[in-house]
C-alpha cells in the first residue's frame, strides 16, 4: 500500500526520518508531504506514533490532468470500491498548485461525479445515501499531476488531545515536537522553556523523553474502516504503551503569567507527563538555571509581534533575553523560533544555524545557538 504523510513546510526531513525509523520505504518527498510504501497495518502505527506529521492518507493513484475530462477519467479509473462501501460517505476536498485546473470547487465536483460513476458501476446504484463510514477524499494537483487520496486521520495529528485551551498565539504541537527533535535532547542536559505559555514545548519534550506516542490517547477516523480490524489498533496501542519509560532528561517551563502556568500544568496532566515537568511563574528577563551549574538547552517560542502585542515590545523582549542568557547561561544551547527577520540584531548575536519553519501559515526562522559566543559578535 502507498501512504502519504503530510507535514508543515520545513519538517519533511524529520518526518522522513520518523518513517524510516518505523521500517517503511520512502518513495518521494516534496514540500509538505512524504510518500512511502507500507502494509495496511501501518495506518494505525503511523497515526499513533508520528510526531511531526499532520495526517496520514492512503494514495489511490496519480495521473496527468490537463483538462476536466482528464480529471474525470483518471479519477473514475481508480479502485474506489476497494475502500468505499455502498452506504458510505465520501466528501471531497483538496488543493491545486501551479496547474491548469485551479478552480477548487470545479475540481471537487468533477472528482465527486467520477467517484459516483465508478461506485455506481460496482453497486448498481445511482443515488448514494452516504450515511455510513466517512471516507474523506483529498486531491492534490501539482504541476498538472493529480493525486487522489483517502484521509485516515480525521482531526489533524497536531491535536494530541491534551490541549483543549491554549494561549493567544499557540505553537502547533507538531512544530514543538520538531523543535525538540532538532535540539537533540541528551541525557543529563536539562530543557527549559522560559516563555512556556500553555506548556506545549515542555509537554512535547516530556512525551519524547518518556517515549509516549503522541496519538496514543486519541481516536482516528480509520478506526471505523473495515480495512483495519480492531485488533490492529489494539496491538499498535499496546506496542506503544510497552515502550513508555521513565525519563532521564529534566524539563522545566516558566512564564510570567500565573494563569498560563496553571493551564500548562493542566495540559501536562492530561498528557500524562505532569510529574516529569516543573512549571513555575517567572520572568524571562530574570531567567537563570533552575539547577545550579547544570548543562542546559533553551527551547522557546517568544512573541512575534504579529499576534501578541506590538513588534517593538517583542524586540525589546528579544534584547532582554539576549542579555540575561549571556549573563546567566552563556554556555547553554538555545533554539528560538520567531517570524521576526531582525531577531538576531535585537537578541545581540548571530545564530550558528537558521532553519525556515512554518507555525501554521506564519513563516518563521528557528534560530539555533550551539557554539560559544564569538567575541566579535
Amino acid at each position: 500500500m502507498v501512504l502519504v504523510a503530510t507535514c508543515l513546510f520545513g519538517l519533511e526531513r524529520l518526518l522522513g526520518e520518523e518513517i524510516d525509523s518505523l521500517g517503511y520505504k520512502r518513495i518521494e518527498t516534496i514540500d509538505g508531504r512524504v510518500t512511502f510504501e507500507a502494509p495496511v497495518e501501518a495506518i494505525a502505527e503511523c497515526n499513533i506514533r508520528l510526531r511531526t506529521a499532520e495526517r496520514v492518507l492512503i494514495k489511490l493513484g496519480s495521473f496527468k490532468a490537463l483538462s476536466f475530462n482528464d480529471l474525470f477519467e483518471g479519477t473514475k479509473a481508480l479502485p474506489w470500491a476497494d475502500f468505499i462501501g455502498k452506504n458510505d460517505a465520501f466528501p471531497v476536498k483538496g488543493h491545486s498548485i501551479r496547474s491548469k485546473l485551479f478552480s477548487i470547487p470545479d475540481c471537487q465536483k468533477i472528482i465527486k461525479k467520477a467517484v459516483v460513476t465508478s461506485l455506481s458501476s460496482k453497486y448498481n446504484v445511482r443515488i448514494f445515501a452516504e450515511t455510513g463510514v466517512k471516507y474523506q477524499i483529498e486531491f492534490f494537483i501539482l504541476n498538472d499531476i493529480a493525486s487522489l487520496m483517502i484521509d485516515t486521520t480525521g482531526a489533524g495529528l497536531h491535536k494530541r488531545g491534551y490541549r483543549a485551551l491554549a494561549g493567544a498565539a499557540p505553537l502547533r504541537e507538531t512544530l514543538a515536537a520538531a523543535m525538540v527533535k532538532l535540539s537533540r535532547m541528551r541525557d543529563n542536559v536539562i530543557i527549559c522553556d522560559p516563555l512556556c505559555g500553555s506548556g506545549t514545548i515542555a509537554i512535547e519534550a516530556a512525551t519524547q523523553a518518556c517515549g509516549i506516542a503522541p496519538g496514543i490517547n486519541r481516536a482516528f477516523v480509520s478506526e471505523e474502516f473495515p480495512l483495519l480490524s480492531k485488533r490492529v489498533w489494539l496491538d499498535a496501542r499496546d506496542k506503544s504503551r510497552s515502550e513508555i519509560h521513565e525519563p532521564i532528561t529534566q524539563i522545566f517551563g516558566s512564564d510570567i503569567d500565573p494563569e498560563m502556568i496553571a493551564l500548562a500544568r493542566d495540559n501536562a496532566r492530561k498528557a500524562g507527563v505532569s510529574k516529569h515537568i516543573v512549571f513555575s511563574v517567572g520572568d524571562v528577563k530574570e531567567f537563570s538555571s533552575p539547577i545550579e551549574n547544570a548543562r542546559g538547552t533553551i527551547i522557546a517560542n517568544p512573541p512575534y509581534g504579529e499576534r501578541l502585542g506590538e513588534l517593538t515590545d517583542a524586540r525589546a523582549l528579544y534584547n532582554a533575553m539576549g542579555s540575561v542568557f549571556e549573563k546567566n547561561i552563556p554556555a547553554w544551547q538555545k533554539y528560538i523560533i520567531t517570524s521576526d527577520e531582525l531577531f538576531e540584531r535585537y537578541f545581540g548575536r548571530r545564530s550558528d544555524k537558521k532553519r525556515v519553519l512554518y507555525n501554521g501559515m506564519i513563516k518563521c526562522n528557528l534560530y539555533q545557538f550551539f557554539k560559544p559566543r564569538n567575541k566579535y559578535q
